[in-house]
């Protein structure tokens, strides 16, 4: 009688164990697991081939169900803490709220560290890290009215209006 006691008790726990992880799986374009005061900082306005955005303090899965893509879509928030990533056939747009404009081409990784805009003020900042692909850019509003950095595996670059492209090796170089 112990025994099928014992068994009872794993079939249980089993059927309850799918139950809990029976929900549709988590994805980059869920909404950012965010308190209700967070505020994009930008978003995605142009895209193509594989771009995921993996939000921070979101658990994060990316599933393919069909026809659809777990990936990121035109027009989804980015928000600080992000990180953003393209694949070999992947390039992504985004726009910051201070107006900066961002490009990345394949294999390239983004993230949002710091991001303080205020249109009135003169303490602004912005720390983005970047390990790897190439990117360009145009400085928006920060880089003239605060603090404006790029950080890569070899130097961080303080930005003061400027459009530059830089390619970051696969070795860190």
């Amino acid at each position: 009688m112990r025994a099928s006691y014992v068994q009872s008790f794993i079939v249980g726990a089993m059927i309850v164990g799918a139950a809990i992880f029976a929900d549709p799986a988590w994805s980059q374009n869920a909404p950012a697991a965010q308190d209700a005061t967070a505020k994009p900082i930008g978003k995605i306005v142009t895209i193509s081939g594989a771009v995921t955005v993996q939000h921070s303090g979101a658990v994060v899965v990316q599933a393919t169900l069909g026809n659809q893509s777990g990936g990121a879509k035109l027009g989804d928030a980015i928000y600080l803490g992000d990180v953003v990533q393209t694949a070999a056939d992947g390039r992504v747009g985004v726009t910051f709220t201070d107006g900066t404009a961002f490009n990345l081409s394949s294999n390239a990784r983004m993230e949002m560290t710091q991001f303080v805009y205020d249109p009135n003020g003169k303490s602004n900042s912005t720390l983005l890290s970047l390990t790897k692909g190439t990117f360009t850019f145009v400085a928006g509003q920060i880089a003239k009215t605060g603090d404006m950095k790029i950080d890569t595996p070899v130097a961080t670059m303080g930005i003061r209006g400027t459009t530059p492209h830089v390619e970051i090796s696969d070795d860190g170089s």
